[in-house]
């Protein structure tokens, strides 16, 4: 079998990219899914997404992590697919999709895609580091030096001794200014630092909001990969109308032809 498969990526966060509304992909086969986003023996990349069918919005939105186990909400995936929708057709310019965490709404203006993320209920703060789950759970801590500091060595000790097996995605930063932060981020799945990370930044802006680090309602966060923004509004102990944006750029398309 063989099938088309199209190469995205946003602010440096990549991802493969295919066309299931024929069911043509085998979801359950996990050893494929890490085969492809393998960046020695296969197409690479940091996760995997599937475009499907949806009676009652634009498309389904299945979202894979490079180890090839299916996971929580990815948000530059998230701005990739509406891209791509965009891109084949399936939408005009705006989307209502479906993905693992709810309905998302999103618009998409040259390349630049507006995502709207969860609502979020709780921010829990601690000594030395916030936790928020903006989809995917996330651990964000200030940390001296972000240039140089070893952040897979770090975030993977942080991700295995704090947080376990299911494990968490972990974010260190840097204050510029109040309304922009430097962020690195070491994901769970990669098992290693990727170049920018959607629903990490989105924990940094609103970590930084409800520690005081920034009295703004929307924040820039700069990333190895490029710069994302995230705005909010304040609600009760939590934050909505969350909306992260930024570039999403199909890179290539190719044919995949393998054995499975």
């Amino acid at each position: 079998m063989e099938f088309t498969f199209y190469k995205y990526q946003g602010t440096g966060n990549d991802f493969i990219i295919i066309d299931n509304r024929l069911k043509v992909f085998p979801k359950n086969n996990t050893n494929l899914v890490s085969t492809l986003c393998d960046r020695r023996f296969g197409i690479g990349a940091d996760g995997l997404v599937l475009l499907e069918d949806n009676d009652e919005v634009d498309f389904t939105m299945v979202y894979y992590n490079a180890d090839g186990n299916l996971s929580t909400m990815c948000g530059n995936g998230g701005r990739c697919i509406v891209n791509f929708a965009d891109y084949l057709g399936v939408i005009e310019k705006s989307a209502v999709f479906e993905a693992v965490d709810g309905l998302h709404q999103a618009v998409i203006d040259n390349g630049i895609v507006s995502l709207k993320m969860k609502d979020v209920s709780k921010v829990t703060i601690d000594k030395d580091y916030v936790f928020v789950d903006t989809g995917s759970p996330h651990h964000v801590q200030f940390v001296e030096k972000l240039d140089s500091f070893n952040v897979k060595l770090e975030g993977s000790r942080i991700r295995n001794e704090k947080y376990g097996k299911e494990g968490a995605n972990i974010n260190f930063i840097s204050k510029i200014d109040t309304e922009n932060f430097d962020v690195r981020t070491y994901e769970r799945g990669v098992e290693d630092e990727t170049l920018s990370c959607g629903t990490g930044v989105t924990a940094v802006a609103l970590a930084m909001a409800a520690t005081g680090n920034t009295d703004k309602d929307l924040v820039n966060l700069h990333t190895l990969g490029g710069k994302l923004s995230v705005s909010f509004t304040k609600s009760g102990d939590g934050f909505a109308n969350i909306f992260l944006e930024g570039p999403a750029k199909l890179v290539f398309q190719g044919t995949y032809k393998g054995v499975w």
